[in-house]
């Protein structure tokens, strides 16, 4: 039994260890706040969630049971901070994430900053607190030897300076991959969400030169549950690939279950409401 809680608390292996083999891993972005939506997700097949701080309200302690239920499901706990934040991105790991995502890294000081605050000295500059991730101080020392050796910092590439700098990004010791994040890197180029655009089609391809290397976890967030673009990107290289998102799960399989009844019930479509 000793065994067993200590790999539900620690993960063995490692979602890092799960990145290392090479492997395709399925996750998404949890942004609504009640357990039950993470544990729902939990179980329906993805290998890692992650709790969403920056598009969402969900506060700290709300963050903090998520990434419980989401452990206590067998799947592994990341979480996206609202900032490359030192306070935040101790707080969250204290919580027991697994690792972070890393929002809008743009240059090699950018990740050097989230790699110091996600690891103890003589590494990092991160603070050691007694939370739930180290059992509440009950089993700090496997915890600092498990943080050694599996947490995941994975940078998000959502500018055109961070891909224009993305070999220099990825250099930095502690970075375990990266992840593009498609609606922001358009609009870095000053068209959002025109993935089409040939701005973004030559920026992805400069990205592509990067995955086709196979030096790193290159990830992908196919924002919109799709699963012909997911394949797409799957089939370019992206072995972590962040499918979809609560919200977006819930309402298209809303609209299209209740537009199919509406229609075998030859019933007009329900008028939209209007934005207050």
């Amino acid at each position: 039994m000793g065994r067993q809680r200590k790999r539900a608390s620690f993960g063995a292996p490692s979602f890092k260890e799960v990145l290392r083999s090479g492997g395709v891993t399925i996750g998404s972005w949890v942004t609504l706040a009640h357990p039950a939506v993470a544990e729902i997700m939990a179980k329906a097949g993805f290998d890692w969630l992650t709790v969403d701080l920056e598009h969402s309200v969900i506060t700290i302690r709300e963050a903090e049971e998520l990434i419980r239920v989401i452990e206590l499901c067998g799947v592994a706990p990341l979480v996206r901070l609202s900032a490359n934040d030192p306070v935040q991105i101790k707080r969250v790991m204290d919580a027991g994430a697994h690792g972070i995502i890393v929002p809008m890294v743009n240059s090699p000081a950018d990740a050097e900053r989230a790699v110091a605050a996600a690891y103890y000295p003589p590494r990092g500059q991160r603070g050691v607190g007694l939370a739930r991730a180290q059992w509440y101080g009950a089993r700090f020392e496997e915890y600092a030897e498990w943080l050694r050796g599996s947490a995941v910092i994975i940078v998000l590439i959502e500018h055109i300076a961070a891909v224009r700098s993305l070999d220099k990004i990825l250099s930095v010791d502690g970075v375990d991959g990266f992840m593009i994040g498609p609606y922001d890197l358009s609009s870095s180029l000053g068209v959002p969400g025109e993935f089409d655009h040939p701005a973004v089609v030559e920026a992805l391809r400069e990205v592509q030169r990067v995955v086709a290397a196979g030096k790193t976890t290159a990830g992908f967030h196919v924002v919109q549950p799709d699963p012909k673009q997911a394949m797409r990107r799957l089939r370019e290289g992206y072995r972590l690939l962040a499918f979809g998102m609560d919200t977006l799960f819930l309402g298209n399989s809303c609209r299209q279950s209740v537009g199919a009844l509406r229609t075998a019930a030859g019933l007009p479509p329900q008028r939209r409401g209007s934005r207050s």
